[in-house]
């Protein structure tokens, strides 16, 4: 877990460091299909997404979001996270390359604890916004 954020030290506009994964791939999206129970067949079955007209099979938009969201633990510690919102723009397709990131917005008190809001953004390898989000997490 990460160490406890410092609301004091934590300025407007601090990065959470990048998560960068190289060339996500088809058993990435079957392991998380077998983890998370969605199985829809555009996520793994070629000749299935063919006949719908998609040229291959692509990520699921929780593996995505599942990556991010570990951008964000790592840095916030998973039991600080408050609120964490995500909105899919754009498929991530087997080989990209994801780099999950965010930056501090705000810095509140609300009910006595220590907040700070921020963005979230995962990008893939051409700079195409996949998934924007925000979060929300507790800080001493």
């Amino acid at each position: 877990m990460a160490a406890k954020l410092k609301f004091e030290a934590l300025k407007i506009g601090d990065e959470i460091p990048k998560f960068v994964i190289e060339g996500v791939t088809r058993p990435d999206f079957v392991r998380y299909a077998g983890a998370s129970g969605d199985f829809v067949p555009l996520h793994y079955d070629q000749a299935f997404v063919e006949a719908a007209g998609i040229p291959t099979v692509f990520a699921q938009g929780m593996f995505t979001a599942g990556l991010l969201s570990k951008a964000l633990t790592d840095w916030a510690g998973i039991g600080n996270v408050r609120q964490f919102k995500v909105r899919f723009s754009t498929r991530v397709w087997p080989g990209d390359t994801v780099t999950c990131t965010g930056k501090v917005t705000n810095k509140v008190e609300k009910n006595g604890e220590k907040l700070v809001e921020g963005d979230l953004v995962v990008l893939n390898q051409k700079g195409e916004t996949a998934i924007k989000g925000s979060f929300r997490a507790a800080a001493a």
